[in-house]
């Protein structure tokens, strides 16, 4: 019953971009954008691709979707069409949750590093369109510190993925303190992505988890990495996280509170969501609705906004719809919009800048 209701939710928005791209109610970059000029396109920094063998590595052991929605058809001509089509110069890829942890580390450490060595071949392939994060084998820190270094020093990969818990362990938890040392050592980017919250912790509903709760798991990691110090003990780490941050702008008062209720060493919550919530990225996949970035506008500085479409998990129509919701938020100029499309990052990826 829960398949056939999450296919269903996937094909009802597969046809809303049928129904958008035959009557023209919607705005479609197709029509309306340039082809992409390389040096002057957009960034996308939340752009997820599905290696064949990892797609069928997950088939074998029973895995055959993401957040309650079935994995898409993707490859690297798709993905540069789209990104014609909607004038991305670059795009910085990701495997996406469900991630490649479920519960053998052998079999994590084998799928990290062929998912890690496959983002090197596409961004060899396709050098000015392509950069990637870095897939590790957590839980088991040492595995993921040589990935680390195979990834970032041999492969030559821009960033580090991070899902919002691994098996239930949060981002922030102490056990990853080392990992998290040689990301700040390296002054690594690490995009931070949800995924499900521990299975016997997801609520009963008849809709995919990607819908909220993936939003919810991204809040519960910012609050960890927050009140853990993760955030201050490491400053030298760019964080970026997916989806507007989850609930994380519209709570920010809220969990700035925790220490202050408790008399803990900051009586000042403003401290907290300066000296933490306003240090990070935030990318708006998802996420471009006046709701949302109206929100994310009064706790992050636009310097801190980055592009992002979800694509091929978020279906085309909707990297459409994000860079008109982007374009028609009229509390963002037009300087503003141009720096969260592409120059803010490029301070984090400067050699896209050759793109």
């Amino acid at each position: 019953m829960q398949v056939s209701m999450n296919r269903r939710f996937f094909l009802k928005i597969l046809s809303l971009s049928s129904i958008a791209a035959a009557t023209g109610v919607i705005f479609s970059c197709k029509s309306k954008e340039k082809p992409t000029v390389l040096g002057s396109g957009r960034i996308d920094v939340h752009h997820h691709i599905l290696p064949p063998d990892y797609v069928t590595a997950l088939k074998r052991i029973g895995i055959t979707e993401s957040g309650g929605v079935p994995f898409p058809d993707w490859n690297p001509q798709t993905s540069l069409r789209v990104m014609d089509e909607n004038e991305i110069t670059t795009a910085i890829t990701s495997i996406s949750s469900p991630g490649v942890y479920f519960g053998d580390i052998s079999f994590s450490r084998n799928l990290a590093r062929h998912c890690n060595e496959f983002s090197a071949r596409l961004v060899s392939d396709y050098p000015q369109r392509f950069g990637s994060f870095a897939v590790l084998p957590l839980p088991d820190v040492n595995a993921a510190l040589k990935e680390l270094e195979y990834a970032i020093d041999k492969l030559k990969l821009d960033g580090i993925v991070l899902l919002t818990n691994v098996g239930g362990h949060y981002l922030g938890d102490p056990e990853f303190d080392e990992l998290f040392s040689e990301l700040n050592r390296r002054k690594a980017v690490v995009f931070i992505h949800p995924t499900d919250p521990p299975g016997e912790n997801l609520p009963k509903l008849k809709v995919p988890s990607s819908l909220v709760e993936f939003v919810f798991d991204t809040t519960r990691a910012v609050v960890n990495l927050i009140h853990s110090g993760t955030i201050e003990r490491y400053p030298n780490i760019r964080f970026i996280v997916a989806h507007a941050g989850g609930t994380a702008p519209y709570l920010a008062w809220r969990i700035s509170l925790f220490e202050f209720k408790l008399g803990i060493h900051r009586p000042d919550p403003q401290e907290i969501i300066h000296s933490s919530l306003k240090c990070l990225y935030y990318d708006i996949a998802l996420s471009a609705s006046p709701h949302a970035l109206s929100s994310l506008k009064q706790l992050a500085d636009p310097y801190h906004i980055l592009f992002g479409s979800d694509y091929p998990f978020a279906p085309e129509i909707l990297t459409a719809w994000t860079i008109e919701g982007l374009r028609n938020y009229s509390a963002f100029g037009e300087k503003a919009r141009l720096q969260i499309e592409r120059e803010n990052a490029l301070k984090l990826f400067p050699k896209c800048s050759k793109a």
